[in-house]
């Protein structure tokens, strides 16, 4: 299950390595076009005219990585799901591996990559997403993930009813199981062009599912507003143990204009927390569509 993004250069020479590297066995290849804006549906639709074997989906417009995964994983009919990126990051050859390891009684499998081929920023991105997936998943497996998984089909009972236009395919699956491992992968350099994974948009995914899928924030939240009620109290008392015995009051502007500031920033972060959480019941409650499929290639009747 590949989802696709203005990956056109990239598309054939990944079907010709997915068929050598799965030969031996049964399989399928969906591509998901989510709102690609080259000729990646052009090339989709070509390769599902000579390849029974290769499926294709064109969602209506971009709606992310994860809602697109989510789209393929249900059109899927297989016993097994593995999920690739486009840009041959993910080397077909390591598929085997992920069955292998699957085999040993998992029901979820990552190929974590040996090193990360991005850069710092990046990287640092990614392993403040995957700290959150921690936190939300309950695994320490959620350290080791990528989009270059296998898992067993059966999983997306459990999220089968799933429709928020907010998707984590990663926490969904912890719906439905906690056997989760890892394999070591060499993740290639991208072929071409550049990712579409920033360091901006790798910090909205963070966000996402800390608020989407976690009542985290909401308990930081409440810890911050007890933490900075102790600290009131401390400073109550130090006026008033200041006042009877020196026989003063605290002197100082600057004081206690920095009081009203730490209070101020606490009372604004708890609200922005809780803004976040009422947008994404308000974005619930207007249905808006998890994605939207326009047209599909190489589709069974």
């Amino acid at each position: 299950m590949i989802p696709v993004y203005n990956a056109e250069g990239s598309l054939e020479p990944l079907a010709r390595r997915l068929g050598s590297a799965l030969s031996p066995l049964e399989w399928e290849a969906i591509f998901v076009n989510d709102g690609s804006a080259d000729r990646s549906w052009d090339v989709v639709r070509t390769l599902a005219a000579a390849e029974p074997r290769v499926r294709g989906l064109n969602l209506m417009r971009n709606y992310g990585q994860h809602n697109a995964l989510l789209a393929g994983i249900r059109a899927a009919r297989g016993d097994i799901v593995i999920t690739m990126d486009d840009d041959l990051q993910h080397p077909p050859e390591a598929i085997h591996a992920l069955l292998a390891e699957l085999d040993r009684g998992f029901d979820v499998v990552y190929g974590s990559p040996i090193r990360l081929p991005h850069s710092r920023l990046r990287n640092a991105a990614s392993w403040l997403t995957k700290l959150v997936l921690a936190r939300t998943m309950g695994a320490e497996t959620a350290r080791r993930i990528s989009a270059f998984r296998a898992f067993r089909c059966r999983l997306r009972k459990a999220f089968e009813g799933y429709g928020s236009p907010f998707v984590s395919i990663d926490v969904v699956l912890t719906w439905g199981t906690r056997r989760f491992s890892h394999v070591p992968v060499e993740h290639s350099a991208r072929a071409s062009g550049e990712s579409n994974y920033t360091f901006r948009s790798l910090v909205s995914h963070a966000i996402t599912v800390a608020t989407g899928f976690s009542t985290l924030p909401l308990r930081l939240a409440s810890l911050l507003g007890f933490l900075f009620t102790l600290l009131g109290l401390a400073v109550l008392i130090f006026v008033v143990v200041t006042f009877f015995v020196r026989g003063g009051s605290v002197p100082g502007f600057p004081f206690l204009a920095s009081i009203v500031a730490i209070f101020s920033g606490a009372q604004l972060f708890a609200l922005g927390i809780l803004g976040e959480y009422l947008a994404r019941v308000h974005l619930r409650s207007m249905e808006r569509p998890t994605y939207a499929i326009a047209d599909a290639v190489g589709t069974p009747e």
